[in-house]
């Protein structure tokens, strides 16, 4: 393996992001990059440009930009923040939007962790030269487009020289139904049962042709119903009975979807509280908890801004974390580790009425940062420093274990 043989650099996610949530216009830096990649022979412009392109919201053409970085340059290096470097990372990553690998860029924010990225397709494996580095991480994300992608980088990486982390088949586990069925059993746990159905097999149960039961062991409306690998909320519905589904499908054009029971999680004071947890070499760091009146809890429409009280609460609650939340749920936390076995795991849940883990989603691949502004968010930024901490511990920790 030899030296990255690219003097540039990346802006990269973290400050791009920061940029747009603190209300800055990308337009002129768009502006920038192209006329940048006009004259780069490289791909570092057009792989911001794409970035800034999809933080204002044009993904089609945003990932079409991306194509073409990747077509020209493979190997994108991210210098350590502090200058000085005492580890170095090479992360694999995949063609896609922001949700499609693990967003390393912003665990790594002010540290002395220098990051290069190489970016594998089906079309474009792993290159026979890599930058040195001291640890491998896999932040491919699991999808049904990325599944030959996984199986290509754990055949490549069987014998790698240096630590791994996330492997590849484990990624691959995290689909919805798989994870469920992983999790199934799993103490202190409630998952309700999540299968993955045609198209042609909801609409049956729509027509009132097939029982809601003959697919769905715990099925009985409500249900939770979504296509196949959306994320972020994205065409998800809780849907109250047949005719309810019959409208939901004319409206999605999806030909595979997930189903799964809805469960009514919300507490004595009618609010649902969503907790997005990562797991660190096996320990739980909270990340943020949203807070709203609606079943479907998104930090960012939540009203969190907007409301003292809920920030007050969630304050609490990341001070209290280690002595509260995590204690009372060790034993899931615990039973979630050794059965996904990922090293780094990003988990959205709440707290059943009688005090279960609920988990909704558990992937490798949700959105952490520390880009809340600090003068409504002032808890967070400690909070999130420990997350930052504990992940470049479980790095030096790695590079212990490979120099042994």
């Amino acid at each position: 393996m030899q030296t990255n043989e690219f003097s540039e650099s990346l802006i990269g996610l973290a400050k791009l992001m920061r940029m747009a949530y603190s209300g800055c216009d990308l337009a002129p830096l768009g502006t920038q990059l192209v006329e940048r990649a006009e004259t780069e022979t490289g791909g570092y412009a057009l792989m911001d440009l794409s970035t800034v392109l999809q933080l204002r919201g044009y993904r089609d053409l945003a990932l079409s930009i991306q194509a073409q970085a990747i077509e020209s340059q493979q190997i994108y290096s991210q210098p350590a923040a502090t200058g000085q470097v005492n580890v170095r990372l090479l992360a694999i990553m995949g063609a896609g939007d922001l949700m499609a690998n693990t967003p390393v860029e912003c665990l790594l924010e002010n540290s002395d962790v220098a990051l290069d990225i190489v970016y594998v397709t089906q079309d474009l494996p792993l290159p026979a030269n890599l930058p040195d580095h001291d640890i491998l991480f896999v932040a491919v994300a699991q999808s049904d487009q990325n599944m030959p992608l996984l199986k290509q980088i754990d055949a490549a990486i069987a014998s790698w020289p240096r630590p791994v982390l996330n492997r590849p088949d484990r990624i691959a586990l995290m689909s919805r139904n798989e994870a469920c069925a992983l999790l199934k059993s799993a103490p202190g746990i409630e998952m309700p049962i999540t299968v993955r159905i045609a198209r042609q097999t909801l609409q049956q149960i729509a027509d009132g042709e097939l029982p809601l039961i003959d697919i769905l062991a715990d099925g009985e409306f409500p249900i939770i119903v979504r296509p196949v690998d959306s994320h972020a909320g994205k065409d998800l519905d809780k849907i109250e009975n047949s005719n309810a589904l019959v409208s939901y499908l004319q409206n999605m054009p999806n030909e595979e979807f997930y189903l799964s029971r809805f469960i009514d999680y919300r507490g004595q004071d009618g609010l649902f509280r969503k907790y997005r947890i990562v797991l660190i070499d096996g320990k739980p760091f909270v990340c943020h908890v949203g807070i709203s009146e609606h079943w479907m809890v998104h930090y960012l429409n939540a009203g969190m801004a907007e409301s003292a009280e809920k920030r007050a609460e969630e304050e609490r609650f990341m001070i209290d974390f280690d002595n509260t939340f995590a204690r009372q749920h060790a034993e899931a936390f615990r039973a979630i580790n050794e059965r996904v076995g990922l090293d780094y795991l990003g988990i959205d849940c709440g707290e059943t009425a009688d005090g279960k883990l609920l988990i909704f989603e558990i992937d490798s691949c949700m959105i952490v940062h520390a880009i809340d502004p600090v003068d409504i968010f002032p808890y967070k930024q400690p909070q999130m420093n420990k997350v930052f901490t504990a992940f470049r511990r479980m790095l030096l920790d790695a590079m212990q274990r490979g120099t042994r």
